[in-house]
């Protein structure tokens, strides 16, 4: 006898909760105020790869087998990324921010939601054009540990390199692309000297605390996949973080519109959502 498709869609959802209650209250990782469509879509995945017969087994499942729970927290962490990502962001970041940062002797970046760090070497190269980068410091932060490795190994594909060194070029790259990496094999290494001033570090936006006095955030195509909830905690977080004129920038689709701290901020270049938190705040 079928089930009533509405019926199976609460019950899927109670299941969803269940897990994810499971997950917080067993490992501590909190994922309840993640955008529903992206719990659900992970999550089914996983269920497809195990062989497992519901959600309800995933969940007895991972209570019991850490190494099942990994795989799945790698599910439900967001590892999309590429070195010059929407290569206008970086030509504004040039263009806006750094003749503001080139004002200090010292200042500190954060990448928040780090993945696996393309865009952490694309600000080094960035900085190193400059002439800033010896006066930085950048923090590259994620939740989880195997994909914070893979950003601070800085060993990417050899058949991404294409795609990174158009956007390099389309983002006001003043070199070459090749100079700041290895090729072997069938990857390529980033030198080494672009993480002298780069600390990889734990840190949940979920549940860890601020990062203080920074004179730069960069947190791009993170908070799409929380709800309004948690996008305006972790907003909050953000301009706490913030040393007074410092920088926000946040990825295409997202905004500190209706955040109720939009207010706390100017808008510095619309289209690539970069914002300077206003003095006195």
């Amino acid at each position: 006898m079928n089930q009533d498709p509405e019926l199976e869609k609460k019950i899927e959802h109670i299941e969803i909760t269940l897990l994810l209650e499971a997950i917080f209250l067993r490992y501590g990782f909190d994922f309840r105020d993640y955008a529903q469509a992206h719990l659900r879509r992970r999550v089914l995945r996983r269920l497809a790869l195990s062989g497992l017969e519901s959600i309800s087994h995933m969940q007895h499942q991972l209570l019991v087998d850490p190494e099942f729970f990994q795989d799945l927290l790698l599910d439900l962490s967001i590892t999309v990324s590429e070195m010059f990502r929407d290569p206008y962001f970086y030509s504004a970041l040039r263009r806006e921010v750094i003749p503001f940062l080139g004002t200090y002797p010292f200042f500190k970046v954060w990448h928040a939601g780090c993945a696996s760090g393309e865009e952490v070497y694309s600000m080094a190269i960035l900085l190193k054009e400059e002439g800033l980068y010896d006066r930085a410091q950048i923090y590259a932060t994620d939740f989880n540990k195997q994909t914070l490795r893979k950003a601070s190994d800085g060993i990417f594909p050899i058949d991404s390199i294409k795609g990174f060194t158009a956007n390099y070029q389309k983002g006001g790259g003043t070199g070459s692309l090749a100079d700041y990496y290895t090729a072997k094999y069938d990857a390529v290494v980033m030198d080494s000297g672009l993480k002298k001033k780069v600390i990889f570090a734990e840190h949940n936006l979920v549940t860890d605390g601020i990062f203080g006095e920074m004179h730069l955030i960069i947190c791009r195509n993170v908070l799409i996949y929380f709800n309004r909830d948690l996008q305006n905690r972790v907003i909050q977080l953000f301009r706490d973080s913030l040393c007074p004129g410092g920088f926000l920038c946040l990825g295409t689709k997202e905004s500190i519109r209706f955040s109720g701290l939009e207010n706390d901020f100017i808008e510095v270049a619309g289209k690539e959502k970069i914002f300077q938190k206003k003095l006195g705040i």
